[in-house]
């Protein structure tokens, strides 16, 4: 028996102010902060501890996962940062009031861009304001220019096939603190979502979702329904 528990970052200062996100780094709010604590407080309320942490290369992942692990009494386990588990690229989108583009582009589009499975949105030009490249945490790698849910899926289950399952195999307790798309893409994976689906699935910060896996006949790790902690 194996444990995974799923946290989408505290609210960030983008998220208050209304703007797509993406590969930029920005930081938690006071809010955000409240929230990653006490996904960390319910943890440990719920004796559910983790022994392993994986995380993005982004802030507000990052320190939603140090702030619940402190929480839980927890900071000392070991965390594996990776750029595969970070927020989907929103492109030419990213810095932008969510509102003002509507109003600019029509909902529909906007819509279109946010919701889409595979339509991803335009791509970043080379020298925009928040480009990333030239950021040492992602020298070597190919930074996108833009991405849809479904490229995002596509880096993220790799990641998950090579470094958190086998974890999960040796019957360790796992906490992925991330964003909303790439949790989403675990949650499609895990739960059999279809495309149509999972584009509807909001994912609120900081509410620990859990997985439990048991074995099946053949020996191989099978996850049951997906939860809430705070509904367990």
């Amino acid at each position: 028996m194996s444990t995974l528990i799923l946290v989408r970052h505290g609210q960030s200062q983008w998220n208050l102010e209304n703007r797509f996100t993406g590969w930029w780094d920005v930081d938690l709010t006071e809010k955000g902060v409240s929230e990653a604590t006490a996904a960390g407080e319910l943890l440990k309320e719920k004796d559910v501890l983790p022994t392993s942490a994986f995380t993005s290369l982004q802030t507000r992942a990052i320190r939603t996962l140090h702030l619940a692990l402190h929480a839980a009494d927890r900071l000392w386990v070991p965390v594996t940062k990776d750029w595969h588990l970070n927020e989907r690229h929103y492109g030419g989108l990213t810095g932008l009031d969510k509102q003002e583009t509507r109003d600019k582009h029509g909902d529909e589009q906007v819509h279109i861009w946010r919701r889409s499975f595979d339509v991803p949105p335009p791509e970043m030009e080379p020298g925009h304001e928040y480009d990333m490249l030239g950021d040492p945490r992602y020298e070597g790698i190919d930074i996108p220019s833009t991405e849809s849910l479904k490229l995002t899926i596509e880096r993220v289950l790799p990641f998950w096939e090579n470094a958190i399952l086998p974890v999960l195999e040796d019957g360790e307790t796992v906490i992925v603190s991330a964003h909303g798309n790439s949790l989403r893409a675990l949650v499609k994976h895990l739960s059999g979502i279809s495309d149509d689906d999972i584009t509807g699935l909001e994912i609120p910060t900081g509410q620990p979702i859990i997985y439990e896996f048991a074995a099946d006949a053949d020996g191989e790790l099978q996850p049951g329904e997906m939860r809430y902690l705070k509904d367990i």
